[in-house]
């Protein structure tokens, strides 16, 4: 044993990194458990470590008594004093046990040992990959494609690996084995095989992640990305901003002859990219993230975040975009919801909405006009009115305001009872082949 375990211990110290009183402790540790097992937990054993000659010795402690009661724990006098002349009754002896009785489970319990402290340099250095890697979520990272497991990415970023996950993936895009990549991490967690490093290709941030990367003036702080929206692989809006009015944030983005923005395009394989000036108007951030549609005027709700927003005709399908694709964005990138409506709409609305409101009695042209001027397109919504907001119309006082209301909720009723009123009476079941055969 003595040559194989001394090699054993040379090999854990050179490729695991272990100390070398760590190994032997381990060792000394695991035979002295085993043996507890193997000879009984009431003995009281000491295991050491000869290194020079690589060997296990093992030694059973033993009281000395008058008369021995259990030869496992106990030795007589008479045989204590025949091995140390000044043992008296109460001393402790130890002896050591032949080396052939515990080397079967000697061998065992080493070879425990060393699974147990293999193991343990492999928690350590999962829990070192851990830390190394958990405070660098939100940030950019490169690596080579190893392998694929079932449509996700195993990204080698050479102390660890990575997963980029299916849905993390940009549809657009394909990768082989060998191939570089880089992403943002999107979260570092623990886990029993080790920690779990996820990455992205598809999260907004990733694009934002490579603006400050490529653009000097965002990493400075004079430049804000102010939001970003996207649809992977095929087209990202995002919003920026200066603290310094002499820094336009659009063209520091786009960089000299557009370097800067095509090395971002670049990297996101042809993905498209608007750069939005980003400003303290509402209504000119709506403007500019429906570029390049053209807007010629809109009604804004502040406090539900809505606007309606009217273009000419022939750039309805523009304002929209392909499949919706350019109001969308500019939804998720000003966190607004947006209704574009042409000006042909508009008109079939207004005189729809003019001609509902003039039904009311009292209601004429020039106050359905302005009602709806104000934003109220229909009865109902006249009815549920405040009349503070019908008094800052135009002409209207607070009495006229709160007739106006009363009569809106009149016709309404009116309504209602023309309909149930207009509603079909239940006859008589008839039975067809009864008739049929009188």
């Amino acid at each position: 044993m003595g040559t194989e375990l001394i090699q054993m211990i040379e090999s854990m110290v050179k490729e695991k990194g272990i100390s070398k009183d760590a190994v032997i402790e381990a060792i000394t540790k695991a035979v002295e458990n085993a043996a507890k097992k193997k000879l009984g937990h009431d003995r009281e054993l000491e295991v050491r470590f000869d290194e020079k000659r690589g060997e296990i010795e093992l030694y059973a402690y033993k009281e000395v008594v008058e008369e021995v009661e259990n030869p496992d724990t106990q030795v007589s006098l008479k045989e204590a004093q025949a091995i140390d002349q000044e043992a008296v009754v109460g001393d402790t002896l130890g002896f050591k046990i032949d080396p052939r009785k515990f080397e079967e489970f000697g061998r065992i319990a080493i070879q425990a040992a060393k699974q147990a402290m293999i193991q343990r340099v492999k928690d350590a250095e999962r829990l070192m990959v851990y830390d190394e890697y958990k405070d660098r979520v939100g940030e950019l990272i490169s690596g080579v494609v190893r392998r694929f497991e079932r449509g996700d990415m195993v990204i080698d970023l050479g102390k660890a690996e990575a997963w980029l996950r299916h849905q993390d993936q940009v549809p657009k895009e394909s990768y082989r084995v060998g191939d570089r990549i880089r992403a943002y991490v999107l979260a570092v967690q623990k886990d029993v095989k080790g920690p779990q490093i996820i990455l992205s290709r598809r999260a907004p941030e990733f694009v934002r992640k490579l603006f400050e990367t490529e653009v000097p003036e965002i990493s400075e702080g004079i430049v804000t990305i102010e939001g970003v929206a996207r649809e992977p692989g095929v087209r990202t809006k995002i919003a920026v901003s200066s603290k310094d009015p002499d820094v336009d944030p659009v063209g520091a983005c786009v960089g000299m002859k557009g370097a800067r923005v095509q090395s971002v395009v670049q990297e996101l394989r042809g993905e498209k990219i608007d750069i939005i000036n980003w400003t303290k108007d509402v209504a000119t951030n709506i403007c500019n993230s429906l570029a390049p549609a053209v807007i010629t005027r809109m009604i804004i709700d502040d406090e539900q975040k809505q606007a309606l927003v009217v273009v000419p005709d022939d750039q309805l399908s523009l304002a929209i975009g392909k499949r919706g694709q350019n109001v969308r964005l500019a939804v998720q990138l000003l966190g607004w919801e947006l209704d574009i409506k042409s000006e042909t709409e508009m008109t079939e609305l207004s005189e729809s909405a003019q001609k509902s409101l003039g039904e009311i009695p009292g209601i004429g042209g020039i106050i359905s006009q302005k009602l709806y001027e104000e934003g109220f397109e229909s009865p109902e919504e006249l009815a549920k009115a405040d009349p503070d907001l019908l008094v800052g119309v135009p002409g209207i006082g607070r009495a006229k305001a709160e007739k106006i209301i009363q009569a809106a909720r009149e016709y309404l009723e009116r309504q209602k009872s023309v309909e149930k009123s207009a509603e079909p009476t239940h006859a008589e079941n008839v039975d067809p082949q009864k008739d049929n055969q009188e």
